[in-house]
């Protein structure tokens, strides 16, 4: 009887999805999710590590799945492999240093708007409502509109 009992909470337990577990189609935006990530030349623990990431939150563009491994692209241009593990769902932008100056955050997603605070390139946040080449960029509770051309991690993918 009680093995019965477990065999059957072991199959509903596989049956459950947990976002983990859902694989979205490449590609894809996600973030990196630990202080410390690294990316390899083939997807398994096998392969020389090709970078070590030490920053949380770095956005990537997932190219491609195989089992728990992504093929993912960062904001230079770079690709290898990742394990599911170490990346996030979250929606994250890394300001871009195309004037090699701060970058406006804006009050309203508006040109002429207030600006309410400046980001240094390299800056990571989160974004939020992108729409009309403007997003919504949180660093750590300071919000503001930034320009869809000076943040990486927002343009759509398919």
């Amino acid at each position: 009887m009680r093995i019965l009992a477990f065999m059957l909470i072991a199959i509903s337990g596989l049956s459950l999805s947990s976002p983990s577990a859902a694989q979205q189609e490449p590609p894809y935006w996600a973030s990196i999710d630990e202080p410390e990530a690294r990316m390899r030349t083939g997807p398994s623990t096998e392969y020389p590590t090709m970078w070590l990431y030490k920053r949380e939150k770095l956005p990537v563009k997932v190219l491609a799945v195989y089992k728990s491994w992504r093929k993912v692209e960062d904001h230079e241009g770079t690709q290898g492999w990742m394990h599911a593990r170490l990346l996030s769902a979250s929606h994250t932008g890394l300001v871009l240093a195309t004037s090699g100056k701060p970058v406006p955050m804006r009050a309203l997603p508006d040109a002429s708007a207030k600006i309410i605070w400046r980001a240094e390139p390299g800056v990571v946040g989160s974004l939020t409502q992108c729409e009309k080449n403007w997003c919504l960029f949180d660093v750590t509770g300071r919000q503001g509109y930034i320009s869809m051309t000076d943040i990486w991690g927002d343009e759509p993918l398919k």
